[in-house]
């Protein structure tokens, strides 16, 4: 992106357009190195994804791709549905991902029908939170929203990593114990827990609605 912003992007004559992969085709790029990107929302990919995958809703790609994905490896991707795919390649190679190398046919679906591995994460309410923290469970409650979000008021006893930040600050993020991760509405709680899950934390939890729901539930923020 900086070579970019200095030189200015290469002009878009047509889209790339990645090849469908079977199940197994599938499998066989992510092991010689792919990185699978998941586009649909949080709760669906809560409830199963391929193990590995980065958690980025489609609408978030333009904003949040660029600082979770590397350049140099190619990207497949995993779509709510087939006719998504254009909104998501445009989205990315506008901001220089253009080694999209395909894409799931038949979506998840289609994966664990195949009966191939999947992964999943938990799903709290805002409710089984505040009954967690009430009963002093051990957690580490990860806030994942900018400094300005944090700033005007977050849950008491969070730690504070933004999401764009946090592969790169894993070790400032303990392992052994549940990490309960949320933002404003639990869409960059869920990148920032598909980026967790794949770096091996095992009990990860996203926080359904996140800030937006613990507000509207009346519970106590502070600053």
């Amino acid at each position: 992106m900086e070579e970019y912003n200095l030189q200015g992007p290469p002009l878009l004559k047509g889209l790339p357009v990645p090849e469908m992969l079977s199940p197994e085709e599938f499998r066989t790029r992510m092991e010689k190195g792919a990185l699978v990107v998941d586009t649909r929302m949080s709760h669906s990919f809560g409830g199963a994804h391929i193990k590995g995958s980065y958690g980025i809703w489609l609408k978030g790609l333009p904003f949040f791709a660029g600082w979770i994905l590397p350049y140099d490896k190619p990207i497949l991707l995993v779509l709510e549905e087939k006719d998504q795919l254009e909104t998501a390649v445009r989205y990315l190679v506008r901001i220089g991902y253009d080694n999209i190398a395909g894409f799931l046919n038949g979506g998840i679906a289609a994966w664990y029908m195949k009966a191939l591995p999947v992964d999943g994460l938990n799903l709290i309410s805002v409710q089984s939170l505040k009954k967690k923290i009430e009963k002093s469970e051990e957690m580490i409650l990860l806030d994942v929203r900018s400094d300005e979000e944090w700033g005007e008021g977050h849950i008491e006893g969070a730690k504070h990593i933004y999401v764009g930040y946090l592969e790169e600050n894993l070790d400032k993020v303990p392992r052994g114990c549940p990490i309960v991760v949320y933002c404003d509405s639990s869409r960059r709680s869920n990148i920032a827990a598909s980026i967790l899950k794949k770096n091996g934390y095992n009990e990860v939890y996203n926080v359904l609605g996140s800030m937006t729901a613990w507000k509207n539930a009346g519970y106590e923020i502070v600053k």
